[in-house]
């Protein structure tokens, strides 16, 4: 018997049955249906209360009658079918004498939101979805009145908030919505859907009054969403305000209650709710006759349930939505489907005397538009909270559906069983080869071709002929080394000794070997364990059998390993004919969330059809972004990012993403010209709105540098003369030039002048100065060619080390080499001034094209920026040191981003990036802990010293430790970091403290890795080259007498 269920049928509470069941199972964990739908029975269809009797710890699991009926529905399905139902779920038995007054009132409570939801049409999950809404909303009002940082706060600069070129326009976060946007995105970017938007008239009775709230929410909604969108299309801002269209759905609802739900809700309502708008418009321009829903045409499929429940078949024509699907357990996104679409025992269906029961699922229908649902979070009973499931799930670019269409369902299951054949086959051969390469019977298992291998070498080695034991003195104190006694064999062996011990004694001490202390094993000292005693006749047939097991193991192991990879590549082309991959279905936006079961950052990845690129919508940001990164945040495994809804569009319907085109011109139609009149006009006056404000800002900034000109012309007071620094206190200097180094190289090169002319006393300076060249190139060389320890880095010592390291130029070093010698500083004496004019002679004598200027500068830069950098560090470790964080965490987060830049010209030219890192990194996560530590105290002062900490030093940096993929233990530390305020989330605290955290975590939880501005660098003490290597030294030296864990 084939049932089919008319979706567009107002069907009042039973519409959202199996949605409810699904949510409960999600929520509690059980998959009992039975058990599920008697709590949703017993309370009525409230959620709350259902999940309230399922998960109490003194809740008895209800009575499970004889089943009556056998439901055929898709889990998570939006479109229930029950077949043979006979209980009328809204009426509830008082007559009962169990029941005790609390269950009364219940029951009572119960029946007044039944009677509820026959006045106004709106259903209690609804409800609860409203209140979501409704913390928004007032978290965005609650936001003008609070003084620290906010999630997205509009720049008083509006040039900061114009849109660049065609650049996709953003959605404002207006507080805790960002889920709000990644799914209004994903929607907008359906070419479509927008159409079906922006072209929806109000029906022409829409000023009457409303037949119920369903219909005062939904139009109202339509309105700002086509205004919404408009400004999506055809504004000239960086983004958009989406407040109003949120303000309309909270006005359709009136509850008190503020307490945030599970926003994801919203996810599984906004379709529907659009459903119902275009249907009413539906009914009225088809008065009598059946009318077609866009949304249902573009939104909803069918399947076929074909069943066998105790030896009975049925089938069963069903509509679904949003298609659910469970992570848990599944490693890409076939599987899910498969186990998605088959249920129980599927070899009763293909039996006439079976007794079992299960069912199949075949599509027989598709939507243009897929959504996948992936099941993220489970209720974790013992510790009575949702918790989200972070496992890895891969989803392909391009989805082929054919293997699940009713049309091929002989040939899907004849590959099924094949399948399954074979993998039964590749679980067989896995044991064997595993019994292969994990070989032994005890805790420690070895590869047999290694143990066969091991064998082969201790019978080769050379046999020696005394126990390894007899030759040590049983006796000898434990405090130092052992003596080591010979056998009367070991000493004919060695010989007469050169020592004066007399020949009569029986017993000669050996040199006793001292593995700490000396370098090399003595030669009698046999390297491994060896046979002693084994002829030529056994080790050949030990040997021949050893290599030929050895071969045998070999190329068993391989054929295996090839037998294996055969068998995975057959499964992999099993559906790979060409019947098969009729049905492509095009990846076009991927849902992700990032966080815990209780709170997270939602944002999308959504393909550019025309452009064939990938783009990244990140509420106000939207960046081009690429496949790669896209499997980073979605899969899930990595961190606790991971998608939670996938869109998939029929990639053969191509008007889903097809431009619109002038019908008289044949122009494509691109911007403002795709908007209806009314929607241009709007828009146009929201873009003369930003262009005055524009003007002013303009107007502003020229009328402050008029009166800056003013100001400047007027006569001053001379200012006052700095005072003196202080002795021991160090010039601060925002960037050292190359000639503050030359005082520093004075002495190296009067020593080698001196050294110079001890050698040639009778040349002439010229000659002089050559050799001293020579002499000071050599001891550079010498000190560039060794392997210091680190707390000497010989770098700092002179550029020409440097330069040296880095292979710079030989033109670069030798006019390095004559500047060095032709400075002024040299002039103390007469031999010292000739050698100075010599040099300074030759450099005059360079032509432009002997030496490039502008590489030379480039050089000499870069040595600036590694001893800035140098200081960075040093400066940054003393502080942190004494435990100073905040202080340091500045200075190692410029040493960092400087080293890096520095180390991507070449691995010479900075310091280790591990060391920067990992103090970096202790920084933040110290400053982290100390932040809630504030937090916890629950004291207003320092639980807000807490979140500036977090707000203005650890938030803005956690980009800077996301960016690069390859430092793993920064991406894990971001995410300790994360989880410490995310477990605040299930503990009771004042409401005060929980609005705070609210705001605070979707800074916190925000995934984007873009860079925000830092303020100026901290300014440098300027040092000698002296005081900066012994600085140096000292800080090195106490960092490796302290362990540095992670390092």
């Amino acid at each position: 018997m084939t049932v089919e269920q008319n979706v567009l049928q107002p069907g009042g509470a039973a519409k959202h049955q199996q949605t409810f069941l699904n949510q409960l199972r999600e929520i509690t964990g059980i998959n009992d249906i039975q058990v599920l739908q008697q709590a949703l029975k017993d309370s009525n269809g409230n959620l709350e209360l259902a999940v309230a009797f399922l998960t109490a710890k003194n809740a008895k699991v209800p009575q499970q009658e004889e089943a009556t009926y056998y439901q055929t529905a898709l889990p998570g399905n939006d479109r229930y079918i029950s077949v043979g139902s006979q209980a009328d779920t809204n009426v509830i038995d008082l007559t009962g004498d169990d029941k005790d007054d609390l269950q009364r009132a219940i029951a009572l409570s119960l029946e007044e939101s039944n009677r509820a939801f026959r006045e106004t049409g709106i259903t209690d999950e609804e409800q609860a979805i409203s209140r979501v809404l409704e913390a928004s909303i007032a978290e965005n009002k609650a936001s003008l009145k609070r003084t620290h940082p906010e999630v997205w706060s509009d720049s008083p600069n509006p040039y900061d908030r114009k849109r660049q070129d065609n650049c996709p326009v953003g959605l404002k976060n207006v507080g805790n919505t960002c889920w709000f946007s990644a799914v209004i995105q994903s929607l907008f970017n359906l070419l479509e859907f927008r159409r079906l938007v922006l072209n929806f008239n109000a029906p022409a009775n829409a000023q009457d009054l409303p037949r119920n709230q369903k219909e005062h929410r939904n139009l109202p909604f339509m309105h700002e969403l086509r205004y919404l969108f408009a400004l999506l299309v055809g504004s000239k801002r960086k983004y958009v305000d989406p407040s109003r269209a949120v303000e309309i759905l909270k006005d359709a609802f009136k509850s008190n209650d503020s307490q945030q739900q599970d926003v994801s809700e919203f996810t599984h309502k906004l379709l529907d709710w659009l459903e119902d708008a275009f249907q009413i418009k539906a009914e009225e321009e088809r008065d009598g006759e059946k009318p077609k829903n866009p949304m249902v045409e573009l939104f909803y499929g069918r399947f076929l349930a074909v069943g066998v429940l105790e030896g009975k078949k049925f089938e069963n024509t069903e509509m679904f939505g949003q298609y659910p699907l469970q992570v848990n357990g599944f490693k890409d996104l076939h599987e899910c489907l498969e186990a998605a679409m088959i249920e129980g025992e599927i070899e009763s269906l293909h039996s006439e005397n079976c007794a079992k029961s299960g069912q199949e699922h075949w599509f027989t229908e598709l939507p243009p538009v897929l959504t996948f649902e992936l099941s993220r979070f489970e209720f974790n009973q013992a510790l009575g909270r949702p918790e989200k499931i972070h496992n890895k799930l891969e989803f392909p670019p391009i989805l082929y559906l054919d293997r699940y269409m009713h049309k091929n369902r002989e040939i899907t299951r004849i590959k099924r069983d094949e399948i399954k054949r074979l993998r039964e086959y590749l679980t067989v051969l896995q044991q064997r080869l595993e019994r292969y390469l994990s070989y032994g019977s005890g805790p420690k298992r070895f590869p047999l071709v290694d143990v066969l291998q091991y064998a082969l070498e201790f019978a080769s080695s050379k046999p020696v002929c005394t126990s390894p034991v007899d030759d040590l003195d049983a006796s000898a104190p434990s405090s130092g080394t052992l003596p080591v006694q010979t056998t009367p064999s070991t000493i004919e062996q060695q010989g007469p000794s050169s020592s004066d011990v007399p020949s009569t004694s029986p017993v000669q001490r050996s040199v006793i070997h001292k593995p700490f202390t000396q370098s090399r094993i003595p030669p009698d000292l046999p390297m491994h364990p060896a046979p002693r005693h084994i002829t030529e006749e056994e080790l050949s047939v030990l040997e021949g059998c050893l290599h030929r097991w050895r071969t045998e193991v070999e190329n068993d192991t391989r054929d295996l390993q090839e037998s294996i990879s055969r068998i995975h590549r057959t499964i992999e082309l099993m559906y790979s004919d060409k019947t098969m991959v009729q049905v492509p279905y095009r990846l076009h936006a991927v849902l992700v969330h990032e966080g815990q079961a209780n709170a997270g950052h939602y944002w999308a990845y959504i393909y550019d059809h025309h452009q064939n690129r990938w783009m990244k919508y990140n509420d106000i940001s939207v960046t081009k972004s690429t496949w790669e990164e896209l499997e980073r945040d979605s899969f899930g495994g990595y961190r606790n990012a991971s998608a939670y809804c996938l869109m998939y569009i029929n990639d053969k319907e191509q008007y889903l993403m097809q431009e619109e085109f002038n019908k008289e011109t044949g122009q494509m139609l691109v911007g403002m010209d795709t908007l209806p009149s009314d929607l241009r006009d709007y828009v146009k006056e929201d873009n003369k709105r930003f262009e005055k404000e524009l003007e002013e800002w303009d107007a502003e900034l020229a009328q402050k540098a008029q009166q800056e000109k003013l100001l400047s012309q007027i006569p001053r007071a001379p200012a006052p003369s700095p005072a003196p620094v202080q002795a021991g206190e160090p010039e601060y200097l925002e960037q050292p030039s190359r000639t503050d180094f030359s005082k520093h190289l004075k002495e190296d090169s009067v020593q080698a002048i001196n050294k110079a002319l001890a050698e040639q006393e009778d040349r002439g300076p010229e000659a002089i100065m050559d050799t001293a060249i020579k002499l000071e190139y050599t001891r550079l060389l010498k000190l560039a060619q060794e392997d210091p320890p680190p707390e000497c880095d010989y770098r700092l010592r002179h550029a020409i080390v440097y330069f040296i390291q880095n292979q710079a130029p030989k033109k670069i070093i030798e006019r390095t080499l004559l500047e060095q010698f032709g400075d002024h500083n040299l002039s103390f004496d007469e031999r010292c001034r000739n050698i100075m004019k010599v040099a300074q002679a030759k450099l005059e004598m360079i032509k432009p094209d002997e030496v490039n200027m502008e590489e030379y500068e480039r050089w000499h830069q870069d040595y600036r920026n590694f001893r800035e950098t140098t200081m960075f560090l040093m400066v940054g470790l003393e502080f942190f040191q004494k435990k100073s964080y905040m202080e340091a965490l500045l200075y190692l987060i410029y040493a960092y981003q400087n080293n890096k830049e520095l180390l991507s010209k070449g691995p010479y030219r900075g310091h280790d990036e591990e060391l920067i890192s990992h103090y970096r990194r202790e920084c933040l996560l110290k400053l982290n802990e100390h932040a809630a530590a504030l937090f916890e105290s629950g004291d207003d002062q320092e639980v807000n010293n807490g979140l500036i900490i977090m707000n203005e030093l650890i938030v803005p940096c956690l980009p800077l430790l996301l960016v690069d993929e390859m430092e793993e233990k920064d991406i894990v530390a971001v995410e300790d970091m994360r989880n410490r305020w995310c477990s605040y989330l299930g503990q009771e605290m004042e409401p005060n403290l929980q609005e705070k955290l609210t705001d605070f975590l979707p800074k916190l939880l925000d995934c984007s890795t873009e860079i925000k501005g830092f303020n100026d660098p901290p300014k440098l003490p300027s040092y000698s080259t002296h005081e900066l290597c012994e600085r140096y030294a000292r800080i090195m030296l106490s960092l490796s007498r302290t362990p540095a864990d992670g390092r």
